[in-house]
């Protein structure tokens, strides 16, 4: 076997692979011997059959078969004795693949595209220099992060008069038509007149509503009148409304209580701590927000710093071919700009890995797990879920193949980055939440 290497580029280059039929003609022995051992045709035992009707009926895929092992055997042998660091892995060159005469050619030319991983090469120092934000807490963020506390530990409660934003249930009637215990949001009315129509009536009161003016969003007036949406084009609109119930969302009552559901018992005892706590919640929250500011201030730097050249087009190829026609070379073409963004990006991550020796254990990989389940529980008001049951569940997330996977990625990310900001000087800039919600949105 002949290989023989030839340069298109600094990464892209082509293998030209020549096969002696002879040696062909070795690897199909061996393959059809192996079609005879698990031959069970007709008459002969199994692997008795004889070789002469073996090789009419597998000649020519033992053939290919041995070929085929021929070449990857090659290949691999190649790389690794020239020391070649590739991406990916060689594809056939359809361009410059000759036809293959299987019976009368005495070498098999094959023609493969292949290329190097990109090379990268940089230093970091301080006087490099990366934005970094610090989220400062204003009153106005945390009385609007304290009344959301507040709220989701309220509950609704009777009233005797409606007020902006109550919640309403009456009975709707048309005719023979009667709709019991229908449900209100004054919330959904945008119509500010519609609105006042409801504004100080009391159980018992009825009036005049025009439904379609009322709620102007087909799901809502439909589940209102307890219809499909396709119904609602044949109902007369003006119906009868009495008013049954009236009840208001009435927040949490500010009470020890309240502080050991949020925060554990005995942890707050006083309003001021309950403040002070709050405070302390929302910068540690918007810390992950900030974390992520900062790697995409971090990732563009370092992109512009390390220029990488990339062989973009055996890249597409590639992109291509693995994913066996689950995507079109436009569907590729389109999306190419953000996959090469992302693959230079862990690069320069796994290239400061290897450099500066950062290990990734398991350890490391179940805090950020255990970090992201907590995230998760907190979503659902659920903030002191203890240690057993918070590491079961980020277990179980890290046995999930792409949950797991993203975590690894995830920690190493974490690990890069505490790194470059050890060694670059940092500019931290003061930031309010909602400007840093402009910057990550």
């Amino acid at each position: 076997m002949k290989i023989e290497q030839i340069k298109i580029d600094d990464l892209t280059f082509q293998l030209v692979v020549n096969i002696e039929k002879a040696d062909a003609q070795e690897k199909k022995k061996q393959a059809l011997k192996e079609y005879r051992k698990n031959a069970e045709l007709k008459g002969f035992r199994k692997g008795m059959a004889p070789m002469s009707l073996i090789e009419k009926m597998h000649g020519m895929s033992a053939l290919v078969e041995g070929v085929n092992q021929l070449i990857s055997e090659g290949i691999n042998n190649y790389i690794a004795e020239n020391k070649l660091n590739i991406l990916g892995e060689p594809l056939p060159c359809e361009d410059k693949q000759k036809k293959i005469d299987w019976e009368n050619d005495q070498v098999y030319e094959f023609v493969f595209d292949a290329a190097l991983s990109p090379v990268v090469d940089f230093k970091l120092s301080a006087e490099d220099k990366i934005v970094s934000y610090n989220v400062t807490v204003t009153d106005e963020s945390k009385n609007a992060y304290k009344s959301n506390m507040l709220k989701q530990f309220g509950k609704l409660e009777n009233v005797d008069v409606i007020k902006d934003e109550d919640f309403i249930i009456a009975d709707l009637e048309q005719g023979e038509t009667k709709i019991e215990g229908a449900y209100i949001t004054l919330r959904q009315i945008e119509d500010a007149q519609i609105k006042d129509l409801f504004i100080g009536k009391k159980p018992g009161d009825s009036f005049e509503l025009d439904v379609n003016k009322a709620f102007v969003n087909d799901t809502d007036r439909a589940a209102l009148l307890k219809v499909s949406k396709d119904e609602l084009a044949n109902i007369n609109p003006i119906y009868n409304v009495t008013i049954k119930e009236v009840k208001t969302f009435v927040e949490a009552e500010q009470n020890q209580d309240l502080y050991d559901r949020l925060f554990g018992e005995g942890v707050v005892k006083s309003e001021e701590e309950f403040e002070a706590k709050i405070v302390e919640r929302i910068a540690k929250e918007y810390e992950q927000e900030s974390a992520y500011r900062f790697m995409l201030d971090a990732r563009e730097y370092l992109l512009n710093k390390t220029n990488i050249q990339a062989p973009e087009q055996f890249m597409k190829k590639w992109l291509f071919t693995i994913n066996e026609g689950k995507f079109t070379m436009e569907d590729i073409e389109k999306d190419f700009a953000l996959f090469l963004k992302d693959f230079k990006w862990q690069l320069i991550r796994q290239y400061i890995c290897r450099e500066q020796n950062i290990q990734i254990t398991r350890e490391d990989v179940l805090a950020v797990a255990k970090h992201i389940a907590g995230y998760q529980f907190a979503m659902y008001g659920l903030n002191n879920v203890p240690d057993e049951q918070l590491t079961q569940y980020a277990e179980s997330l890290m046995g999930n193949e792409k949950e797991g996977r993203r975590i690894y990625e995830k920690t190493e990310e974490d690990k890069v980055l505490a790194y470059v900001k050890s060694v670059v000087s940092l500019d931290v800039k003061d930031i309010t939440i909602d400007e840093l919600h402009k910057l990550t949105n």
